[in-house]
């Protein structure tokens, strides 16, 4: 499966609990939102969307920032 570089938004801050959640993506606070990037393939990607609601958050907004694959994939 391709993966590409996801960026997900999310409203509010995370907590210190919250933030293990996703320590698998980078989190980055912008004003009040949080945002979440990483390498993900559409179960890593599902996985992350699913998580959200899981934990009582708000998805603001999610953007694939690449259009080609993960190089990484391609060589793996």
């Amino acid at each position: 499966m391709e993966s590409y570089r996801y960026r997900v938004v999310v409203s509010g801050r995370l907590g210190t609990i919250t933030r293990r959640i996703f320590e698998d993506l980078s989190v980055e606070y912008d004003g009040k939102n949080t945002g979440l990037t990483g390498e993900l393939d559409q179960a890593g990607l599902y996985g992350v969307l699913n998580r959200i609601p899981a934990f009582g958050l708000e998805l603001v907004a999610l953007s694939r920032l690449d259009e080609e694959p993960s190089r990484q994939h391609l060589l793996g």
